[in-house]
């Protein structure tokens, strides 16, 4: 066993007087360590009960036959830090996670993990730190929350209460409805109900095959959920006890190429949120597999869109598909299509390959999940834009954009920041056939990369979704729906073009060829190009921006822009 550096032979006399302080007897010396990594914080609505998720794994570990050592990792719930300099906070805390998770593992060699992560950064953190630590690792998230409801019938989550705070402000309802949708838009612990960034993680888990079926949709806080963390459990004692299974099911032999690209597939598949592009390839990166923005829309033109899933213009939520077959129904069908869509032999965590866990698991309700013959689309539900604007790439969520807005030229009001652009649309300054820009909020202008929830849904809310659109190279919400492109790279504290856009130029989305220009003269962008870095634009707008920060000075130094997954260098 790994452990046994920590524990076996007289020269460990002094960790095993260490380890017995913490209640071990004899007998647990000859026993597998199981970390479970925990992600228990008050203060996100998907993870204040996760602690007492842990005590039903610590206690099924030990069950099994196995010894648990309960550590945790810090969380940020980016809708509570949403739309103020919280944000900055967010996508860094994934590196944070990630390294919590390799610190802790190795440096008291435990022998296997189970994750209990459940929103937003945590679980692509999770997965990183457990790539690092090539350990045979589960993940069973807490679960997704149920949506809720208003009394006249209309189902609500937490992407009605953003947008209500638009439809408020422009006066379409009044103060009384407004509170009304805050105490209903979020009924209790869960992961955000909808598509949103946490729960399309929780999903790619089950298509990669790190969790167990039914990880990504059984709700928090039930039986049925409580059912899935006491199998996890068991499973990773079973494989930690066996030195055979513990080499086959290291980490890395699961979540490899065809992991990779079986995600992909499933996010095309139900539309997940633009985040997943953004963390899939740091994944990817962790895991040493090459993989790019270009083989995201090759990924595309063979899937069909079969899961249109709040908020993606839509008031299906994740309970319901998982009453309609889950995440298991959903790869099957894709399978139908075309066998070679899916990498049907990828092993997963349980032993068996994805074609095997899949087989036989049908639609129960096909208004819920679609045929590929009655599909939304017959392509994906992301598309990368390409263009001058996106040389690298830009990130567009297909699933939840108007028909009318998937070819559009609009001229270009522009904002140095997300505080900025929500002071401005709140005034009145966005009007019908403009296209937002908000820039210098990427990873490294941001610094962080903010999500830009607020900007996105003051526009719904105000009734400009089908008549404006928007652009930044910074991020989104899985809530955020519209004509919203993110992650524009190369991004504008690094030279990008977005950078040199001017209020009035005119900007053209091309959703059919995948394009995002701006149809400016290259003469006049040369000339726009030169004056940018004679006047230090970048450095003036970031100064400021008076971060005092160490941690996210340090993060704006060392942070990759979207198209190379926001990752942290590792050499300078």
């Amino acid at each position: 066993m790994r452990s046994d550096i920590i524990k076996q032979g007289y020269q460990r006399a002094p960790h095993r007087s260490l380890l017995r302080a913490t209640g071990l007897k004899d007998e647990d010396f000859n026993k597998p360590f199981i970390g479970v990594a925990n992600s228990y914080i008050d203060i996100i609505p998907g993870h204040f009960f996760l602690n007492k998720y842990a005590e039903i794994i610590k206690e099924e570990i030990r069950k099994a036959g196995g010894v648990p050592f309960e550590f945790n990792t810090i969380g940020v719930d980016d809708g509570i830090a949403m739309g103020h300099n919280g944000m900055l906070y967010s996508l860094p805390s994934r590196e944070l996670i990630a390294d919590c998770i390799e610190t802790v593992m190795n440096a008291h060699s435990l022998d296997a993990m189970i994750c209990i992560p459940n929103c937003d950064k945590i679980v692509p953190g999770m997965l990183m730190g457990a790539l690092r630590v090539n350990v045979p690792t589960i993940f069973v998230s807490g679960g997704p929350m149920m949506a809720g409801k208003l009394s006249d019938g209309s189902v609500l989550d937490l992407n009605s209460a953003f947008e209500a705070v638009g439809a408020f402000e422009s006066g379409k309802i009044d103060e009384k409805r407004l509170h009304e949708i805050e105490c209903n838009a979020c009924p209790g612990g869960g992961s955000c109900s909808g598509m949103f960034t946490a729960n399309s993680m929780n999903t790619l888990c089950e298509a990669m095959g790190v969790a167990l079926m039914g990880n990504g949709t059984i709700p928090a806080l039930t039986k049925e959920r409580e059912e899935l963390l006491r199998k996890a459990a068991r499973r990773i004692v079973e494989i930690a006890l066996d030195s055979q299974k513990s080499e086959q099911f290291r980490f890395r032999n699961i979540l490899n190429h065809k992991a990779v690209h079986n995600a992909f597939v499933v996010d095309m598949a139900m539309g997940g949120s633009t985040n997943t592009v953004l963390h899939m390839l740091a994944i990817a990166k962790e895991a040493e597999v090459e993989f790019n923005l270009q083989n995201i829309n090759e990924i595309a033109k063979n899937v069909a869109h079969i899961a249109k899933i709040a908020p993606a213009l839509s008031s299906v939520h994740m309970e319901d598909i998982n009453r309609a077959g889950g995440v298991s129904a959903v790869m099957n069908e894709v399978a139908k299509r075309d066998t070679q869509t899916l990498f049907l032999d990828a092993l997963t965590i349980t032993g068996e390959t994805l074609g095997e866990r899949i087989k036989g698991k049908e639609i129960t309700d096909t208004h819920i999940i679609h045929t590929n013959e009655n599909a939304y689309s017959q392509v994906g539900g992301l598309k990368i834009l390409f263009g001058n604007l996106a040389e690298q790439g830009a990130v567009l969520k297909v699933a939840a954009v108007a028909e009318s807005m998937k070819e559009f030229k609009g001229k270009a009001i522009c904002f140095n920041s997300q505080a900025e652009a929500i002071k401005g649309i709140a005034g009145g300054k966005v009007k019908a056939g403009n296209v937002v820009v908000i820039r210098y909020e990427g990873p490294k202008g941001g610094p962080g990369m903010q999500e830009m929830l607020s900007p996105t849904s003051l526009i719904m809310g105000m009734g400009l979704g089908e008549c404006v659109a928007l652009i930044t190279d910074g991020r989104f919400s899985g809530a955020t729906r519209g004509a919203c492109i993110g992650h524009v790279s190369p991004e504008a504290a690094e030279g990008g073009l977005i950078a040199l856009i001017e209020d009035g130029d005119e900007i053209e989305i091309s959703v059919a060829r995948g394009e995002l220009n701006l149809l400016v003269d290259s003469k006049e962008l040369e000339s726009r190009k030169a004056k940018w870095q004679q006047q230090g634009v970048a450095k003036t707008i970031m100064t400021n921006k008076n971060i005092t920060s160490k941690w996210l000075k340090r993060y704006s130094l060392l942070v990759s822009n979207a198209a190379n997954g926001a990752v942290l260098k590792t050499e300078l």
